[in-house]
């Protein structure tokens, strides 16, 4: 059994998406209560008040940087967009990294969800948030997995993301979020860190690519079957995880609501949000200061 609030319609300000647009900046103060997988129950508290903010909307506010760089990838045996987001156009020598996934028949340039960047920006500069950043890669629609051989894009991540990173005068990634099948990325490249000995210091999925079903599951063609899909699928090995903090978060109206669920009672995230929302930028915009607060507490 889950227990979550529903988000209040207090909004202080308008933020600003990468493609120029507004979203109301929906906040919420929360305290979560999830069951374990034993039936013990867990309480976390995430307090989703952001008087920082009202910054977003201030001319005082930085501007956030985002760069595209095209990259060629030995892994994926491609050229690649490479995204950046930073806080603002100051030294960011070894700034710490989020991996950002994004969804099915998404790219690089479209993994943030509206307002990412402004929130981010206005968090750092008010010191709420510590200073970090996100890059994101193009990663084709293979569940971040290498479903064809010659295009590893798992490889491209552990292997080549670092090092572009270091050569832009970055620091490696500490962490990783994604929405959708972005989502579930994040929680399969958190699983491979840790089975390297990496272990990342959080995971953040947002609306997982969570299904229940191979008939499902096969209309992506991004599995050759499904021995291949339950090896990788983070449903059925949740305990491979290790001791990462995980939070996730799912609209009760979104098709991967079920699988969102079970995952959180599997795993007894630290935080494992459940609101009223689909399966889209109109609920995912609302959660960005809760992800951004959450990954800012885990940076070593």
């Amino acid at each position: 059994m889950v227990w979550s609030d529903r988000p209040t319609s207090a909004c202080l300000g308008t933020c600003c998406g990468p493609g120029g647009g507004t979203v109301a900046a929906l906040l919420t103060r929360r305290s979560l209560l999830v069951a374990g997988a034993a039936g013990l129950a867990t309480t976390g508290v995430l307090t989703g008040s952001f008087p920082w903010m009202n910054a977003i909307t201030s001319a005082a506010a930085p501007d956030p940087v985002t760069r595209v760089d095209r990259v060629f990838s030995a892994a994926r045996g491609k050229d690649v967009d490479l995204v950046t987001i930073l806080p603002a156009e100051l030294p960011t020598k070894n700034l710490p990294m989020c991996v950002l996934l994004h969804g099915l028949h998404g790219d690089a340039r479209g993994a943030a969800p509206t307002g990412l960047a402004r929130v981010l920006a206005a968090g750092v500069s008010a010191g709420t948030l510590p200073p970090f950043g996100f890059v994101a890669v193009d990663g084709g629609n293979n569940y971040w997995h290498e479903n064809h051989v010659g295009d590893n894009v798992m490889g491209m991540l552990l292997e080549e993301v670092p090092h572009w990173l270091r050569e832009r005068g970055l620091g490696a990634p500490f962490a990783a979020a994604g929405v959708s099948m972005g989502g579930f990325g994040a929680l399969l490249y958190a699983r491979r860190r840790n089975e390297l000995g990496r272990p990342l210091s959080a995971v953040a999925a947002i609306s997982p690519g969570l299904l229940m079903s191979w008939r499902e599951m096969s209309t992506r063609r991004a599995f050759k079957n499904t021995q291949e899909w339950a090896s990788l699928d983070p449903l059925r090995n949740v305990d491979k995880l290790g001791s990462v903090p995980v939070g996730i978060w799912c609209g009760t109206e979104d098709h991967f609501i079920e699988g969102t669920r079970k995952f959180i009672r599997l795993a007894s995230p630290e935080i494992g949000f459940t609101g009223p929302g689909t399966h889209g930028d109109s609920f995912y915009r609302t959660v960005v200061p809760d992800v951004l607060g959450f990954l800012g507490r885990h940076i070593a």
